[in-house]
């Protein structure tokens, strides 16, 4: 009987030991415990710590969730950063890659307490996992926090995104919970105390419930009759094709030609002699050799120089240098070779490109600093390139600034006015706009069918990843503004589109299999 019991207590356990070993440290069978019958799982210090293990997977995935449907927004991330520490990094990629690595540890402990509690064993996390626990929560809550303040509008990304992943997100969880009725039902069965039971059984079946009635008050425009998918719309390039080529260039707004773009999108500043020219920045440092060529006028207003000197700088080096997109393809040899010997584009160049090519074009207007010479004639300034210098056919203008839009209206009629914010159908009627220009984190199915009753499309930028223009495309957008022309020209449907009643029956399948492996569990 001794040699028995002997034998039992040091029998050959290689997953159990596996188990214990990587989550305690324990990896000797006499220093692992089982759970006695009516007894807690774990002594009273880990059961205080064993819901911070919870959290912060809880807050990982949180974390981890937000940032990865943030994507969509890295580049205006890394340029936020840039602007506050003066060189050029994908800060972006590495937090994806931090917050995946945290989760996948959080996760393995957390699956690796579940498969011990499964097993009857009592949990003792090792000291070093505790200290990772800790950080791994630190770190999540305060990378939300930070994020939230700075970067509020993701929360908006969030919500969007549940438009198109909250049916898999749904089985996900079902998933989940019916794996976690194996360790649920154990211990409750374990329990000799009916309230114990309650305790245990009681927040699982109501969390359950709980997944099984999210449906109801799930909405998205891609859950929709056949039938009654509006066209794809229109693709604008974004500064160009910014993954392809140096922002703002002619290579750039080549290339969103080539791959089929609908329409160009830049940003006009004027220089000191009244050349308008293209530049999104307020300086040079960023997207041209001004550090190499004049460094000690790298802080100054783009603005405040003249279009000689502008001519003189490059603004192709940088893109092959810097790598601003962490999706970016390898370019061939032509295409570095043509990258490298960009300049400063001329607005007036660039509308001719445009009107030869029959593409729209929209542009954000910047008013030139204080002491500019053109300070206060910049609208004027820029229609008469418009008019008398470039040639383009004015229906192809989206016209977008706001001051001056009478006289705007009065000098060229025939350019399509366009809003950069909602406003009352009245008022825009009033105004005689025909498209408002939104950020995509305003993108209501609702609101865009109300402006398309009284004729008024709906443009949103920017727009990069598939799964948000596909919800784009589902919502009824007439067009969008991107960074990748080149990828969502390829999409032939959206990515998630289903009807009503097969929604239903994916819904009520995966209730009905999951009530069926929980009731097999808890009877067994």
């Amino acid at each position: 009987v001794v040699r028995r019991h002997l034998l039992q207590r040091y029998e050959h356990q290689p997953f159990i030991s596996c188990l214990a070993g990587f989550y305690s440290c324990r990896w000797k069978r006499y220093q692992r415990r089982k759970t006695e019958p009516g007894k807690c799982c774990c002594k009273t210090r880990e059961c205080v710590f064993f819901p911070l293990l919870v959290g912060a997977f809880c807050f990982s995935l949180i974390f981890l969730y937000m940032w990865g449907e943030a994507k969509n927004d890295y580049n205006n991330f890394d340029w936020y950063n840039y602007g506050n520490l003066g060189f050029w990094f994908l800060w972006s990629l590495v937090l994806l890659i931090v917050a995946a690595i945290l989760f996948m540890y959080i996760t393995l402990l957390l699956v690796l307490a579940m498969c011990l509690l499964a097993e009857g064993q009592q949990l003792y996390l090792h000291w070093s996992h505790k200290i990772g626990t800790f950080l791994v929560l630190g770190f999540s809550i305060t990378a939300l926090f930070i994020l939230s303040v700075l970067w509020g509008d993701q929360w908006k990304t969030v919500r969007l995104s549940f438009q198109v992943t909250a049916p898999y997100l749904h089985i996900g969880a079902i998933a989940i919970m019916v794996l976690l009725s194996w360790p649920v039902a154990l211990h409750a069965i374990r329990a000799d105390k009916k309230v114990v039971q309650v305790i245990i059984v009681g927040p699982y079946l109501a969390i359950l419930l709980f997944l099984f009635l999210i449906p109801l008050g799930m909405y998205s425009p891609c859950i929709r009759e056949m039938g009654t998918l509006g066209p794809k719309p229109a693709l604008i390039g974004h500064r160009g094709a910014p993954m392809l080529a140096p922002e703002n260039t002619e290579m750039a707004f080549q290339k969103t030609i080539e791959h089929g773009g609908d329409g160009l999108e830049t940003d006009v500043t004027i220089s000191y002699d009244g050349v308008p020219f293209l530049m999104h920045d307020s300086t040079l440092r960023r997207t041209t050799n001004i550090k190499d060529v004049y460094p000690n006028d790298t802080a100054q207003n783009a603005a405040l120089f003249s279009w000689d000197t502008l001519q003189e700088l490059n603004a192709g080096t940088w893109f092959l240098k810097d790598k601003p997109f962490s999706c970016m393809g390898a370019l061939s040899r032509a295409d570095q070779n043509q990258a490298m010997n960009q300049s400063i584009y001329k607005l007036s160049n660039f509308l001719r490109l445009a009107d030869s090519q029959n593409k729209l074009v929209i542009f954000d207007l910047y008013r030139p600093p204080e002491k500019h010479p053109y300070r206060d004639s910049w609208i004027n300034r820029t229609l008469e390139v418009i008019l008398n210098e470039s040639g383009i056919r004015p229906h192809l203008v989206l016209w977008l600034e706001n001051d001056m839009r009478s006289f705007v209206q009065s000098v060229a009629p025939g350019f399509q006015q366009t809003m950069g914010s909602k406003a009352p159908v009245e008022d825009l009627l009033m105004d005689n706009i025909v498209k408002l220009n939104l950020a995509y984190t305003e993108m209501s199915s609702e609101d865009i069918q109300t402006y398309a009753e009284a004729n008024i499309t709906t443009n949103f930028y920017v727009v990069n990843e598939p799964w948000l223009f596909s919800l784009a495309w589902c919502s009824g957008a007439h067009s969008v503004t991107t960074n990748a022309v080149h990828t969502l020209k390829n999409l032939s449907q959206p990515l998630f589109l289903m009807t009503p009643q097969q929604y239903n029956i994916m819904w009520i399948l995966t209730d009905l299999t999951s009530v069926l492996l929980v009731s097999l569990i808890f009877a067994l």
